[in-house]
C-alpha cells in the first residue's frame, strides 16, 4: 500500500462495500435507526420511528447475551494452556511442579480478568455486539485498556480467502485544529472557503507473519508521526464479523436472516395502529331531512333535553373487526418466531397457572443453541486477540511476568465451549437422577463413584475444585477417626470408665497393623 494513494483506494473499495452497507441499513430501520444511520446524519436529524419494538428488544437482548458470554463477570473467560510437550518435560523433571504453575497461570488469568474489569472493554463490548447484529461488521481498536467501536460506514476492509484481513482504510472527519501543527499549514492552504473539516485516512496493512503496517494520510499528504508497525500480538485493530461468508470481505448480520418477518411485522404493526386510530374515532351523522338539527346535538351539554328523533342521528363505524383479528393473529405468529430468534424467552414460554422449572429450562438452551456458529467466529476473531492485546500491554507495563508463548497459549472456555460443557452438564445429571428413580437410591451409592461424578461436574462447570473435595487419604483418616470414637464410646458403656486406656492401647496396636 503506496503512501498518497489512500483516498482513491478507499473510494474504489467504497463501490463493494455499498450492498453490505445499505442491508445493514435496512436492518437498522426496523430496530434501532440510530445504530447505522444514512450519510450526512448530524445530532439534531430525526429518525423514523418504527410501530414495532419487538426489533429494538430483540437487539439489545442479543446483545446483552452475546456481552455476558463473551465477557462473564468475575470468572475468566480463557485458560492459559500448556503445551503438551512441555508438560511432559516437566513432569519428567518435578510432578510437583505442575501444579505451582497452574497457581501461577491462574494468578495470570485473574490480573486480565480485573483489567477487563477496571477498564471501558465492556461498554465498547456491548455496542459492538448490536453493530454485529444489526450490520455484521465493526472494526474494534483496543488500546491502553479502551475500546473503540468503528461502525461500517467509516472503513473498508480486504480479506483473502481464507478470511484473513489484508488491508483497512478507515475514514474519520475532524477539525483541521487537531492535527499536528507542522503539518497544519500545509493542511489549511489546500481547503477552500466552505470547508470547515477535513478526512483523515488511517491505513492498516497486513504483512505475512501476522504484523501490520500503520500510517495516516490527510489531503494525500503523509503525516510522519503516523508511521510504525505492530507485530501480531500487539495490533490494536481487530476487524469484527457476525456470519462469515467464503469469499466475501465482510459478514453478514444476525438481523438481515429475518428481515422477512420483521418488515412484515412493521407493515402489520402500522396498519393496526393506523386503523386502529380511525376506529377510535367517534363521528355523528344526522339525516339533513330529518328533525333534528346538528347544531342542536353539538351545542348540547351533557345530560340536556332536546326535541329530535333518535332516527335522524346515526354513528360512523369502521365495520373492520374482521380484518383487524385477522391481521393481530398473523402479527402474534410473527412475534413468537421473532421471540425464539432473539432469545426473548419470556414470549417463548407458555401461558399457563403451571409451568415448571425444568420446562423454561429446557427452553431457554434449545434457544440459546442457536448462537453456536456465533460464538464460534467471536471466539477466534475477538476473544483471542483480546486477550493476546492485553497480555502484552499489561506485561509491557510490568502487571504481568513474561510468558513463553511457545508453551504456553490462551484457550477460550467461553461462548461455545461453554454451551458443550453445559449440555455434558445436563445429560450428566438426568443420568444421575434416573438411575435414583428406577433403582433407588441405595443402588446408586452401590454402583456410582461419587467422587469421580463431583469431578467431572465440577469440569462442565468449569470449577476447579482442588481444595474444595476431599480427597481419598482425607475421607480414610475421618473413617478411621470415627471408628476410635465408636470404640471408645463402646468400652466405656460396656466396661465402664476404667476401659478408656484399654480401649486407647487397642486402637493404637490397630493403627500400627495398618
Amino acid at each position: 500500500m503506496n503512501t498518497g494513494t489512500a483516498q482513491s483506494l478507499y473510494t474504489n473499495l467504497c463501490s463493494h462495500r455499498d450492498s453490505y452497507l445499505q442491508r445493514g441499513r435496512d436492518a437498522s430501520r426496523l430496530t434501532i435507526p440510530t445504530l447505522l444511520p444514512d450519510d450526512g446524519t448530524t445530532g439534531s436529524t430525526r429518525f423514523p420511528t418504527p410501530y414495532q419494538s419487538v426489533g429494538a428488544r430483540g437487539v439489545n437482548n442479543l446483545a446483552s447475551a452475546l456481552l455476558l458470554s463473551l465477557l462473564p463477570p468475575n470468572a475468566p473467560f480463557f485458560r492459559l494452556v500448556v503445551d503438551e510437550k512441555a508438560k511432559r518435560e516437566m513432569d519428567e523433571v518435578d510432578p510437583n511442579i505442575k501444579h505451582e504453575i497452574d497457581r501461577a497461570m491462574s494468578g495470570i488469568e485473574r490480573a486480565v480478568q480485573r483489567e477487563i474489569e477496571t477498564s471501558s472493554i465492556r461498554i465498547g463490548l456491548f455496542e459492538a455486539a448490536k453493530q454485529l447484529l444489526v450490520s455484521g461488521n465493526c472494526l474494534l481498536c483496543i488500546d491502553e485498556g479502551t475500546m473503540r467501536v468503528i461502525r461500517l460506514d467509516r472503513y473498508v476492509i480486504t480479506r483473502d480467502p481464507m478470511g484473513n484481513p489484508e488491508k483497512i482504510i478507515i475514514r474519520e472527519t475532524l477539525a483541521p485544529n487537531s492535527l499536528p501543527e507542522n503539518i497544519r499549514e500545509d493542511i489549511t492552504g489546500n481547503l477552500s472557503a466552505n470547508e470547515k473539516t477535513v478526512d483523515l485516512y488511517t491505513c492498516i496493512k497486513y504483512m505475512e507473519d501476522g504484523a501490520v503496517e500503520v500510517f495516516q494520510e490527510v489531503k494525500g499528504i503523509l503525516l510522519p508521526d503516523s508511521i510504525g508497525s505492530y507485530k501480531a500480538d500487539e495490533n490494536p485493530y481487530v476487524p469484527l464479523r457476525m456470519m462469515r461468508v467464503d469469499g466475501e470481505d465482510y459478514g453478514r448480520g444476525y438481523v438481515e436472516q429475518y428481515f422477512g418477518d420483521l418488515k412484515s411485522l412493521e407493515a402489520l404493526s402500522q396498519a393496526i395502529v393506523e386503523g386502529s386510530a380511525a376506529s377510535a374515532k367517534v363521528l355523528f351523522l344526522v339525516n339533513p331531512n330529518g328533525t333534528t338539527r346538528a347544531r342542536t346535538l353539538a351545542e348540547s351539554p351533557n345530560g340536556a333535553i332536546r326535541e329530535g328523533s333518535a332516527g335522524d342521528v346515526s354513528v360512523l363505524q369502521v365495520a373492520k373487526q374482521a380484518d383487524f383479528s385477522v391481521a393481530l393473529s398473523t402479527m402474534r405468529a410473527i412475534e413468537e418466531r421473532l421471540s425464539y430468534a432473539f432469545l426473548l424467552t419470556e414470549s417463548t414460554i407458555r401461558n399457563a397457572e403451571r409451568v415448571t422449572a425444568e420446562e423454561v429450562r429446557l427452553v431457554t438452551q434449545s434457544i440459546e443453541r442457536q448462537l453456536g456458529g456465533i460464538y464460534s467466529v467471536l471466539s477466534q476473531e475477538f476473544q483471542l486477540p483480546l486477550v493476546r492485546r492485553l497480555m502484552h500491554t499489561m506485561s509491557k507495563k510490568g502487571q504481568l511476568p513474561k510468558i513463553p508463548k511457545n508453551m504456553v497459549k490462551p484457550a477460550v472456555v467461553t461462548g461455545i465451549e461453554a454451551l458443550g460443557r453445559g449440555n455434558d452438564l445436563n445429560k450428566l445429571d438426568i443420568y444421575i437422577a434416573g438411575i435414583g428413580q428406577a433403582l433407588g437410591p441405595q443402588v446408586l451409592s452401590e454402583y456410582i463413584n461419587m467422587r469421580e461424578y463431583l469431578s467431572r461436574r465440577a469440569s462442565a462447570l468449569g470449577i476447579d475444585i482442588e481444595g474444595l473435595v476431599k480427597s481419598e487419604e482425607q475421607l480414610q483418616a475421618e473413617r478411621q477417626q470415627q471408628q476410635q470414637m465408636m470404640m471408645m464410646q463402646q468400652a466405656t458403656q460396656s466396661l465402664g470408665p476404667g476401659a478408656m486406656g484399654i480401649a486407647k492401647e487397642r486402637v493404637a496396636q490397630q493403627g500400627e497393623q495398618q
